[in-house]
C-alpha cells in the first residue's frame, strides 16, 4: 500500500480522564467520532448480497465462476462454515472448464518436515476430511460461456458455527481499505494494536469484539505494512512542519490586514513550531462585554498532525455562542494548557473570566489553578452525563437505567448536604464504591453538581441550546481539510461576528399586566427578557409568608417544589433567594420577583439588570428600520385583532379550521418576506388603524 497525501482527520479525544490508557470514552449519541467520512461501500455491498441466498442445486447456472464462488461463500457464511478453492481443470479449447469449491475443513493436512529449531510450533489442523462441496463445469451456449453446478453436497462431518463464531473464520475477516488507512494513521500516532482496535470499535459504534476482523489481523497488517507506516510517518512529519509554517505565515498576513488580529506560538530546540494560538479583533471586543464566563472546548484532536484543538467561547446577550480564540497544542499536558491560557489572557489584555467551563481533564485543571487562580472552574454537566454509559453500562448491566435515573436527580440537587447523603446512598445501592470512575467524579465533585456550582456565575452556558451552538460551530470548522491553512480559513469564516444570525425575536409581547414586565422588556435583550418573562409568569404561582429578621418563605401554591428562603433588605433594595438563580445566571428568579411584587415595586432595581443582558451591550447597532418593542400602539392593534379573530372562529368548527389554515399560510408568507424594506414608497407614517 503506497504512501499518499492524507486529509486532516479530527477525532474526539477518547482517552478516559481516569488515567487508565485502556479506558476509552464514547459519548452518548455520538455515532461517529471522526468528521471525515470513512466509507465502507464494499462492506455494504457484501452485506446486501447476503440478504437472499438459497441452497445451491445441481444444474444452477452462473455467469462466471467468480459469481458462483461469491454465492457459495455467502451461503456458507449463513450456514456456519467457510469455503476455499480446490482443484481446477483446463483444456486447450475451453481454458479452465472445471472449478471445485470445498468446505474449509475438506481434506487432510499433509505432514510437513519440521524445522530444525529447538521448540517448533505444533499447530493443529482444522481439516477433518469434510465432504461438503460445490463443483462447477463450464459450457458454451449460443456462443456464450456459462457455468453450471455439476455436483453439490452439503453434508458436513463437523459442527457448524453460530453467527457470532463464523464471522471469526479467516475467510470472512477482511480489513477494508478505509480501515487500513485508519489503522496506519493510528499506528503512526503511537497507538498499540489493542488501542487501535478499541478506537475502531468506538468509531463504528460496535460492541467489543464485533469488528469484521480481529486484533491478530490488525497486528499482521501493521507488521506487513511496517515500511508503509515508516513512509507515512516521514510524510506526515514533513506535512506537519510545512503546514504549521504555512499557518504561521497566514497569521502574519492576517495581522497585517486586521490590526485586531493577534497570535502567538512556541518552537522547539530545532525551531519547529510546537503550539500556536490566535484570536480576532471582534473577539477581543466581544470579550470586553461578555468575558465574565468562558468555555474552553478541548474535545477534538488531529490524528494527521497529532495536535490537540482548543476553542474558547463566550455567550453574548442574545444567547449566541461567540468565538473568542483558537489554539493547537502539541500534547495534553498541563504545561501546554498553561501556555494556551497565558496566551489567551495576554490576547485579552490581562482580563481573566469569572468562570471557565471545561470537560474533565487533570492537565487542564492544574493549568487553570496555576494561571487563573481567581477564576471559578466548572466541569460541564453535559460532558459528565455523556460519559456515564461508557463508564457504567457494562459493569452495571440491567441496573444501569436505574443508576442513570438516580444520577440525573443527584446532579440537580440544590443542597450540598443532600448531595453528599444521596451520593453515599447511590454508591452503596449499586455497589460501585471501588469503581475508579466513581472516585474520579468524587474528586471533581466541587466542580460539576449543581449543589456545588450554583453559586458560580455561568450566564446560561449550561443550557442545551448553548452547547448545541458550540457543537454546530465545531462541525463547521472540522469538516474535511487537506491542510491547516484551509482549517484556519474555516475558523476565520465561522468566527466572524457579522455571520451570526440577527436576533429574530425583535418584539416580545407582554403576557402579564405587571409593570415590572414592561420595565424588563425595555431594558433587556429579547433573549434575556424571554427568560425573565418566564420567571415573572411563574412568580404569580407563589405565596410569600413573612418570617423573622426580614426573611420570607416563597411557597408554590401546589407545593410542586421545595420552598425557598428570600431575604429582603429594604434600605438597600436588595433581595436574596436561596435558589441562587440570579447569582448563577444573572436573571432574577421567580421567588425574588414575587417578593418585589409583594412590596409594591413597579420597576425592578437596576442592580438586577446586569450589563451583559442589557440592550445597550449589543455588539451590533440596532436596525432603525425595525419596529421597536416599545411600539405599544402596534401591540394593542394586533392584540385586538387576534382577540376578535379568536372569538369569531369559535362559533363553528368550520370557522376554526378555516382560521387555522389561513393563519399558517399568513405566518409562512410573513416569514418569507425580506427583513429590510427593499423600496421606500413613501416617507409618510403608517396609519396603524388601517391595518
Amino acid at each position: 500500500m503506497a504512501a499518499k497525501p492524507l486529509n486532516n482527520i479530527w477525532i474526539r479525544r477518547q482517552q478516559c480522564p481516569c488515567g487508565d490508557w485502556k479506558c476509552y470514552i464514547k459519548a452518548d449519541g455520538d455515532d461517529q467520532a471522526v468528521y471525515v467520512s470513512l466509507t465502507t461501500k464494499s462492506e455494504t455491498a457484501s452485506s446486501s448480497s447476503q440478504d437472499a441466498v438459497f441452497t445451491p442445486y445441481v444444474g444452477q447456472i452462473f455467469k462466471s465462476d467468480d459469481e458462483a464462488f461469491e454465492y457459495y461463500s455467502n451461503f456458507a457464511r449463513k450456514n456456519g462454515f467457510s469455503i476455499r478453492k480446490a482443484r481446477s481443470t483446463e483444456s486447450q479449447n475451453l481454458g479452465i472448464y472445471r472449478r471445485d469449491f470445498v468446505c474449509y475443513r475438506s481434506g487432510f493436512n499433509q505432514p510437513r518436515k519440521k524445522a530444525n529449531v529447538e521448540h517448533p510450533r505444533d499447530r493443529k489442523s482444522v481439516r477433518c476430511g469434510c465432504d461438503a462441496k460445490l463443483y462447477l463445469t463450464k459450457e458454451i451456449v449460443d456462443g456464450v460461456a456459462q457455468w453450471y453446478v455439476s455436483q453439490f453436497s452439503n453434508v458436513h462431518n463437523h459442527e457448524l458455527l453460530e453467527d457470532d463464531q463464523v464471522r471469526l473464520l479467516p475467510a470472512y475477516r477482511k480489513i477494508q481499505e478505509a480501515d487500513q488507512e485508519r489503522i496506519l494513521l493510528l499506528s503512526k500516532a503511537g497507538f498499540p494494536v489493542n488501542r487501535i482496535v478499541k478506537v475502531l470499535e468506538l468509531e463504528k459504534g460496535v460492541q467489543p469484539g464485533h469488528l469484521p476482523f480481529i486484533e491478530k489481523d490488525v497486528r499482521n497488517f501493521v507488521r506487513t505494512c511496517k515500511k508503509t507506516v515508516q513512509e507515512n510517518d516521514a510524510l506526515m512529519t514533513e506535512k506537519r512542519e510545512n503546514d504549521l509554517l504555512e499557518l504561521l505565515e497566514a497569521c502574519k498576513a492576517s495581522q497585517q490586514k486586521d490590526e485586531g488580529f493577534i497570535y502567538s506560538f512556541t518552537t522547539d530546540d530545532n525551531g519547529r513550531v510546537e503550539n500556536i494560538a490566535w484570536s480576532y479583533g471582534h473577539s477581543l471586543r466581544a470579550y470586553s462585554f461578555f468575558g465574565d464566563v468562558m468555555t474552553f472546548d478541548t474535545t477534538y484532536r488531529s490524528i494527521t498532525y497529532n495536535m490537540v484543538l482548543g476553542v474558547l467561547f463566550g455567550i453574548d446577550n442574545n444567547g449566541n455562542a461567540i468565538f473568542l480564540g483558537c489554539v493547537l497544542l502539541q500534547d495534553e499536558t498541563s504545561q501546554s494548557f498553561s501556555w494556551a491560557l497565558q496566551s489567551f489572557v495576554r490576547f485579552m489584555r490581562g482580563k481573566q473570566p469569572e468562570t471557565i467551563v471545561t470537560d474533565i481533564d487533570s492537565g487542564l485543571r492544574d493549568a487553570i489553578a496555576s494561571e487563573m487562580p481567581n477564576t471559578k472552574h466548572v466541569i460541564c454537566l453535559w460532558q459528565v452525563l455523556s460519559k456515564l454509559s461508557s463508564w457504567f453500562s457494562l459493569p452495571l448491566g440491567l441496573q444501569y437505567p436505574d443508576f442513570k435515573s438516580e444520577f440525573d436527580m443527584l446532579c440537580r440537587l440544590e443542597n450540598v448536604e443532600d448531595f453528599e447523603h444521596q451520593w453515599n446512598h447511590l454508591v452503596a445501592r449499586f455497589g460501585v464504591g471501588s469503581d475508579k470512575h466513581i472516585a474520579l467524579l468524587l474528586s471533581y465533585r466541587t466542580s460539576w453538581p449543581i449543589s456545588y456550582t450554583r453559586n458560580f456565575f455561568l450566564a446560561r452556558t449550561m443550557t442545551i441550546e448553548y452547547w448545541k451552538l458550540i457543537e454546530t460551530f465545531m462541525k463547521n470548522i472540522l469538516s474535511p481539510q487537506s491542510s491547516l491553512l484551509l482549517f484556519f480559513e474555516q475558523v476565520g469564516l465561522a468566527s466572524n461576528f457579522g455571520n451570526h444570525n440577527k436576533e429574530k425575536r425583535l418584539y416580545m409581547p407582554a403576557k402579564t399586566c405587571l409593570p415590572l414586565e414592561e420595565h424588563a422588556r425595555s431594558v433587556l435583550t429579547p433573549y434575556a427578557f424571554d427568560v425573565m418573562q418566564h420567571e415573572i409568569m411563574l412568580s404569580m404561582q407563589y405565596a410569600i409568608t413573612e418570617m423573622a429578621n426580614s426573611s420570607y418563605l416563597a411557597r408554590h401554591y401546589k407545593k410542586m417544589e421545595a420552598e425557598c428562603l428570600v431575604i429582603w433588605i429594604p434600605e438597600d433594595e436588595e433581595v436574596h433567594c436561596s435558589c441562587k438563580e440570579f447569582e448563577h445566571s444573572g436573571i432574577l428568579c421567580r421567588h425574588s420577583i414575587r417578593m418585589l411584587v409583594s412590596k409594591n415595586y413597579f420597576q425592578i432595581p437596576a442592580k438586577y439588570f446586569p450589563l451583559r443582558w442589557r440592550l445597550e451591550s449589543s455588539l451590533a447597532p440596532p436596525d432603525e428600520s425595525v419596529i421597536q418593542s416599545s411600539s405599544d400602539e402596534y401591540s394593542q392593534v394586533f392584540h385586538a385583532l387576534s382577540g376578535s379573530l379568536y372569538s369569531e372562529s369559535l362559533i363553528s368548527k368550520q370557522r376554526v379550521n378555516y382560521v387555522n389554515r389561513e393563519l399558517k399560510k399568513l405566518l409562512e408568507n410573513v416569514q418569507n418576506m425580506p427583513t429590510v424594506d427593499e423600496i421606500v414608497v413613501s416617507s409618510a407614517p403608517i396609519n396603524v388603524r388601517e391595518l
